[in-house]
């Protein structure tokens, strides 16, 4: 038999585990925010309690790119149970930046009821394994979330400290590689997801 110390010391503390995970995490319920870690809020610039208790929708670019969002991964994670892609989000302070969303759903037949999300900031630089936007290197990340905060050539430069015409190579490739012919239709692809 063990001994009844040893089997509190492997008592583990699934709150502080949450709280203390290296990778953003947050519980949701009806897409309003329940419970988040510490790393959760930091990716979004905020603290815990100025998200908690709030819809996800602040997060987006768009109240249309929310809902879009939801009716598009809603069928995803009634069938499978899980949802992943990289996606634009928006950062309480407004900027916009590329992150990894992993979700779990507890209710299939009700899939946003009660979900578990994981949240990684791409903007760091890392690659991740995806179709086009894991292919995106992080400078062509960052012209394309400033693309689609509507800003024009000539700001993204100013705002990244490049040159006009880099930004319009890189664009020049995003458009390739998204395969449409304008800035307003590269910027649509980008928030469909």
């Amino acid at each position: 038999m063990r001994n009844k110390a040893a089997e509190k010391n492997q008592v583990i503390d699934y709150h502080r585990a949450f709280q203390d995970a290296p990778v953003g995490q947050a519980l949701g319920r009806d897409r309003v925010i329940i419970a988040c870690n510490r790393a959760f809020a930091a990716i979004f610039r905020a603290g815990v309690d100025d998200l908690v208790g709030s819809s996800f929708e602040r997060l987006y670019p768009t109240q249309t790119h929310f809902e879009q969002t939801g009716d598009r991964i809603a069928p995803v994670l009634a069938k499978h149970h899980t949802f992943s892609d990289d996606r634009v989000m928006r950062r309480l302070d407004g900027e916009l930046f590329w992150v990894h969303v992993s979700g779990f759903t507890y209710t299939p037949d009700d899939p946003h009821h009660d979900t578990l999300w994981a949240f990684t900031d791409l903007s760091t630089g890392r690659k991740v394994n995806s179709a086009l936007r894991g292919s995106m290197t992080p400078r062509e990340r960052d012209i394309a979330a400033l693309l689609i905060e509507g800003k024009t050539g000539k700001e993204v430069a100013r705002a990244l400290n490049i040159s006009p015409r880099t930004v319009d190579i890189y664009k020049t490739r995003l458009l390739r590689k998204y395969s449409v012919s304008s800035t307003p239709d590269l910027v649509k692809r980008l928030l469909a997801g």
